[in-house]
């Protein structure tokens, strides 16, 4: 076979995220694709917006290989901009819009990108980290959800939008490089996490089969599409598959409900805290939620107690537990519906394209119920960490992609994770895993939040220390706290202290920041 023939049959192989739309497209041309504040596409729609925006972009100096970063919230031009980069081939940064300028910078810096597109909240913060030490050369202001007016002097998203709406005719391998994401730097600076379009799009397959999504579900999309759950579990999957898209720019509980009832939304994915907050809110009961037929949560694990609650008051919601990390792109085990309550608070059995063990140090499969940390193989797997190659060696060591997270397996190959490696609280000489005694702080009625972390001590090294937020109206008592975990299990996994607060801190995705939470109290707990 000569060069040529290999290339043209490469060439009429092609599947990368970009195609994905216009093929998408070609299928259901008149069907509605999003809806985002006053903007409502269909399909043909936003496959010719993406068609203009990326031969825009070409006129623009972006080129196939660019890194262009996003700090912006959720909008239809944050969607827009992800599919028209990957069709010219360029690479997108999504930027976490929570970190300081010094932090922005630090990615900006590191993952080398020229442009960085920008949502009407973070213009400021924007230009702060730009100006300095980074490669970015030019700034593209995005539309949010909202009308707001674009600062003087910066090219605009419409102004990008070519008249020619022809497509555009980049060739992209599904081995090129789609995205950088980088991690959130809880033990040491960001990492940037390099995906493929081949990566992305194996993991779109498994989301697609394992969560039971299909063409005709309309999906809200209300977490932040920088993280990889929302854009890749979510976002693409519906796309590739002609799924109908609501996508608001933040997840406050009594607008999730009310666009729910108004959009007649079948699919709805959010980490617990969100979930705890619709159902905490007034208006949960008042609302009419019988289209939601798909509920998912994940990126951090969902209380047994409030799973129950979620069963019991949305009894025809079918749920399913995904768990995974940026690395993976994301998604990497499933808990489906009919496990629920028999496999409560496990994080399910390895997805179809993913391979899982749990290990100990040796590499070797840990017995039944012995903790162990998650190792996974898997063609959704990130190429490496950007310009980090002794990180990258650490992660593949032994052949396996090693997550940081601890958990068991039971006798039916089912994974729980006990905490990550750095949560785990060395008290007294003892391990402890935080998310044990949480959910036995959980089983409180009047508790509403728990986070429990380990802070110094010159007694127990240490001390096991809960933080609470309760249900409105309701009080308790740090010794009531305590009476009943030392009821429930051995005396040094018992808090030594307790904390109460009105609401703990969490990023955009709904994590628990359990970092800030030890900063905020170590201190304190020195004296």
């Amino acid at each position: 076979m000569t060069g040529d023939l290999a290339t043209t049959i490469q060439h009429a192989r092609a599947q990368s995220i970009g195609d994905m739309l216009r093929r998408s497209a070609q299928r259901l041309g008149d069907k509605t694709a999003l809806v985002c504040g006053n903007a409502t596409w269909t399909y043909a729609g936003m496959n010719a917006i993406c068609d203009r925006l990326g031969r825009g972009l070409g006129k623009f100096g972006v080129g196939k290989g660019d890194r262009v970063a996003v700090l912006s919230r959720n909008s239809h031009s944050f969607a827009a901009l992800r599919f028209a980069l990957a069709r010219i081939g360029a690479v997108m940064v999504p930027i976490n819009f929570m970190l300081n300028p010094d932090e922005i910078r630090f990615i900006l810096s590191s993952s080398g990108a020229t442009v960085l597109a920008v949502g009407p909240d973070f213009v400021e913060a924007a230009r702060e980290a730009a100006a300095k030490d980074c490669a970015v050369k030019s700034m593209v202001w995005l539309p949010g959800e909202d009308p707001a007016t674009p600062p003087a002097g910066m090219t605009t998203f419409d102004d990008l939008l070519d008249a020619d709406a022809a497509p555009v005719t980049t060739y992209v391998d599904n081995r090129d490089l789609a995205q950088i994401i980088y991690t959130s730097g809880t033990e040491s600076l960001p990492k940037g996490a390099m995906l493929s379009h081949e990566a992305v799009m194996w993991q779109y397959v498994s989301c697609i089969i394992e969560g039971g999504m299909a063409e005709d579900d309309i999906v809200l999309h209300a977490l932040p599409l920088y993280h990889c759950a929302q854009l890749d579990v979510f976002l693409g999957p519906s796309v590739y598959l002609g799924s109908t898209n609501i996508i608001i720019g933040k997840p406050m509980p009594d607008l999730i409900l009310s666009l729910i009832a108004r959009h007649g939304v079948t699919s709805f994915f959010a980490p617990p805290t969100v979930w705890i907050g619709m159902l905490r809110s007034p208006a949960f009961d008042r609302t009419d939620l019988g289209s939601l037929k798909k509920g998912y949560y994940g990126a951090s694990i969902m209380p047994v107690e409030v799973l129950l609650e979620l069963q019991r008051r949305l009894p025809n919601v079918r749920f399913w537990n995904f768990y995974g990390q940026t690395e993976i792109a994301p998604l990497a085990t499933v808990l489906k519906p009919e496990d629920q309550l028999r496999k409560a608070g496990s994080a399910g059995k390895p997805v179809l394209n993913v391979e899982t063990r749990v290990v100990n140090d040796a590499m070797q499969d840990v017995a039944i119920g012995e903790i162990g940390e998650i190792v996974h193989r898997s063609p959704h797997l990130l190429s490496g960490y950007y310009n980090n190659p002794e990180k990258t060696t650490e992660a593949f060591a032994g052949g396996w992609f090693h997550s940081g997270d601890l958990a068991t397996v039971d006798a039916d190959g089912y994974i729980t994770v006990v905490d990550r490696m750095k949560d785990m609280i060395k008290t007294g000489g003892e391990n402890v895993a935080s998310r044990e005694v949480e959910e036995t702080i959980y089983q409180l009625p009047d508790v509403s939040e728990v986070a429990v972390i380990g802070l110094p001590d010159p007694r127990w090294i240490e001390a096991v220390t809960a933080i609470i937020v309760m249900k409105d109206g309701r009080t308790m008592t740090e010794s009531a706290v305590i009476d009943h975990c030392a009821r429930a299990m051995a005396h040094f996994k018992t808090p030594k202290r307790v904390i109460f607060v009105d609401s703990l801190p969490k990023n955009p995705s709904g994590k628990l920041l359990k970092r800030e939470l030890r900063q905020r109290y170590l201190a304190a707990a020195a004296e």
